[in-house]
């Protein structure tokens, strides 16, 4: 069997490094008040001069120095955003450019916070298709582009940034041993989309509009779906959630991540956290905590990750992969 083996990561956060007191002259907010609800410390904002893309390729460029192969060894770029440059053409495609991909093939995916782990469920069956040998998948963010920044229950969440995986085929046995994306787990459900969302679009209202969201409810979504698309892929893997090493959250809060964590039986010692230092970051969160945590070496070869995430739509899932 094709599996889809991670050979590099990388990740790129703008130089820009916003602490909750700076909200504090702004909003009725503190810092103490942002930690207790989220465990969110600082944030990355982007330049004005910078865009997604920007970030991405960033991100991109060092994924392929850590897989230690060139752009036109790629052969697709998948770029998982909410944030894009412009209405069209695609982030992606602006990012094959930047690094100087002349073959293959780029798209989007959009699936706001999920849409990391809808992009590596998509590279997974292409790979094994056989329609790409290498993959660069990369969550890119601008975020602070559609923030209200007189609602204090967003604005201090969300930051920007960018992370970049290389996948790579690998023939394996085809059994629960194999290296790479072992099972994906991929759902959404219409009916709660006005519990996350923007309200502004190219049909609506012509503009980018600002992110709304209801978060107490939100959070009762997180907490129950995050658990349970979890167990899911862990049992279309043949694994028990004993034998996870590591637990790679969507960073949205330290309170959803913790609760989650509890719900699959893992010590927060198996949980890798950047939420504290990126805020929210969408789909660029699960490439940014992935490449964190492998540049400090906490991933050993033969480890078990489990990625999830959820955003709006509602969209959630989960994946489950072999370092």
């Amino acid at each position: 069997m094709r599996r889809a083996i991670v050979r590099g990561t990388g990740h790129y956060l703008p130089e820009r490094v916003v602490e909750n007191t700076w909200f504090e002259d702004k909003l009725d907010t503190s810092d103490e008040w942002i930690r207790t609800r989220t465990g969110i410390e600082r944030r990355h904002f982007a330049a004005d001069d910078q865009r997604t893309s920007d970030l991405g390729i960033h991100a991109a460029q060092a994924a392929l120095a850590n897989a230690g192969i060139t752009a036109g060894q790629i052969d697709a770029v998948i770029v998982a955003t909410s944030t894009p440059d412009l209405t069209f053409p695609s982030v992606a495609t602006m990012v094959q450019a930047g690094i100087g991909m002349r073959s293959g093939f780029a798209y989007d995916v959009q699936a706001v916070c999920a849409g990391f782990i809808y992009a590596l469920a998509n590279a997974d069956a292409m790979i094994r298709a056989g329609l790409a040998d290498r993959i660069l998948l990369i969550g890119a963010e601008t975020f602070s582009r559609i923030m209200d920044w007189t609602d204090r229950s967003t604005c201090v969440l969300f930051g920007d940034g960018a992370g970049a995986v290389v996948l790579e085929a690998a023939d394996g046995a085809g059994d629960s041993s194999d290296r790479g994306i072992l099972a994906t787990d991929l759902n959404s459900d219409g009916q709660y989309r006005d519990l996350l969302y923007v309200d502004g679009g190219v049909a609506s209202t012509g503009t980018a509009g600002h992110l709304r969201m209801q978060g107490n409810l939100v959070f009762r979504h997180a907490v129950e779906k995050l658990a349970d698309t979890a167990h899911r892929a862990l049992d279309k893997a043949g694994l028990a959630p004993q034998e996870v090493d590591w637990l790679v959250p969507h960073q949205a809060n330290l309170r959803i991540i913790e609760a989650t964590a509890r719900r699959m039986q893992l010590p927060m010692e198996k949980v890798v956290l950047t939420v504290a230092d990126h805020g929210n970051t969408s789909a660029a969160s699960i490439p940014l905590a992935m490449s964190v945590a492998n540049s400090e070496g906490r991933f050993q070869s033969g480890d078990i990750l489990v990625a999830e995430a959820i955003g709006g739509g509602l969209a959630w899932g989960s994946v489950v992969l072999r370092w």
